[in-house]
């Protein structure tokens, strides 16, 4: 028999505010919000004790001093919190081979085989505050999005595992929106339908669902209800055909004008590790996830491999003007393909029109 799926959801705790901290001890304990200085610039991270306030991540920076004016605002330095990042995930990398990055502060681990998982990754977590002193949240189930969800349990420092039958009776008081995978505007449509919590959910006419969202959304809306999830921690043998970096908001931002300083360090970001792996590609894309779920991509490939940041962000930048999102986003993120590497004898590409593609989810 096969063994049982053993997955792991691992979260860095107020990273962007912490590596702040490990280089200004001075601030522990006090209000701290990681945030440019600009009219228009919104909060990338804060510490807990500024949380506490209702200060969040992608706010206004405005707002945020208006919440917590006694606030020590500090601006963003993605160097050093890339330089971080490395350090953390090549530590559980050295002692796990499965492991799927989801950014600068986040992964899946698979664990599946491993003996005494729950050991290990306690010892791992403990070993990583050691040695960098970052502190990892993790969520543990049989699939991505039990451990998904758990992670964001007992933060912060929060280590929770659980069963499928288990999650579907932990979270079924509460809101759809707490499932990864359903916005706001699905939540309304599933509440105008009397399916407002995860129970009612589980609980819902399938035929009634596929009426108002289509079968094949029927059907992952019940599943994600239900806990059930087979999606892969998907590790890179080789190569990687694209990279990307992306950020899913707390709330959702409607300002082009923060969205476009969000998609810069991202774009710097990117960059940052191609750069590191000496990789050039010649298509960048852009993903904009609405409000309402519509998940819309738009791409353009330039005349030559590059990883050139301020080409890149530029790139990236025209899409997002030219798209000009109807609607606040809550997912943005840049990516790059084609690459160099991977396709050495192809002749270089003239420069193609924008191109969108709208998934409806």
């Amino acid at each position: 028999m096969a063994p049982k799926r053993v997955i792991a959801h691992l979260d860095c705790d107020a990273f962007y505010a912490t590596v702040e901290l490990l280089r200004r001890p001075e601030l522990r304990g006090q209000p701290v919000i990681v945030a440019g200085s600009g009219p228009r610039s919104v909060v990338t991270t804060a510490s807990y004790e500024a949380r506490k306030f209702g200060v969040g991540s992608a706010m206004p920076a405005s707002q945020a001093r208006r919440l917590c004016p006694t606030a020590i605002v500090i601006p963003p330095d993605f160097s050093a919190y890339r330089s971080k990042s490395r350090e953390v995930w090549e530590l559980v990398r050295e002692r796990l081979d499965r492991v799927q990055s989801m950014g600068l502060d986040e992964a899946y681990v698979e664990l599946t085989g491993v003996p005494k998982p729950l050991r290990v990754l306690r010892e791992l977590i403990d070993e990583v505050r050691a040695r960098t002193g970052i502190q990892i949240s993790a969520g543990v189930g049989p699939n991505r999005l039990i451990a998904k969800c758990c992670s964001d349990l007992g933060k912060p420092a929060g280590f929770v595992a659980m069963g499928r039958e288990e999650a579907c009776i932990r979270f079924a008081p509460a809101p759809t929106r707490r499932l990864p995978g359903i916005g706001p505007k699905t939540a309304e449509r599933l509440a105008s339908l009397g399916y407002a919590t995860v129970a009612q959910l589980q609980e819902a006419d399938e035929a009634l669902l596929a009426a108002r969202f289509g079968d094949r959304t029927a059907r992952y809306l019940k599943a994600r209800a239900q806990f059930f999830d087979d999606s892969a921690v998907e590790t890179e043998t080789g190569a990687a055909k694209s990279v990307s970096t992306e950020r899913t908001f707390d709330a959702d931002i409607a300002s082009h004008t923060e969205l476009e300083e969000i998609l810069r360090g991202l774009s710097s970001e990117l960059c940052a590790g191609l750069q590191r792996k000496e990789r050039r590609g010649r298509t960048v894309a852009i993903k904009v996830r609405l409000a309402d779920w519509t998940t819309v991509t738009r791409a353009r490939t330039l005349p030559d491999a590059t990883n050139d940041t301020a080409l890149v962000t530029e790139t990236a930048l025209e899409l997002l003007r030219a798209y000009a999102p109807p609607q606040p986003v809550r997912l943005l993120g840049v990516r790059m393909a084609a690459f160099d590497d991977l396709e050495p004898d192809r002749p270089p590409a003239p420069a193609a029109p924008v191109g969108q593609l709208v998934l409806d989810v």
